[in-house]
């Protein structure tokens, strides 16, 4: 039998915030004004 697996596992969930990569004067958050997508998950 074989030792333990030793390679890294990529992380199955990870938190990422829009907010904090899209410029201020970007034209999506003109947008996100307009549109709802509040039902996408």
């Amino acid at each position: 039998m074989m030792g333990p697996r030793q390679e890294a596992q990529a992380a199955l969930f990870y938190e990422f915030s829009l907010e904090n990569h899209i410029p201020r004067d970007h034209l999506l958050r003109a947008i996100d004004r307009f549109v709802d997508l509040g039902g996408i998950h």
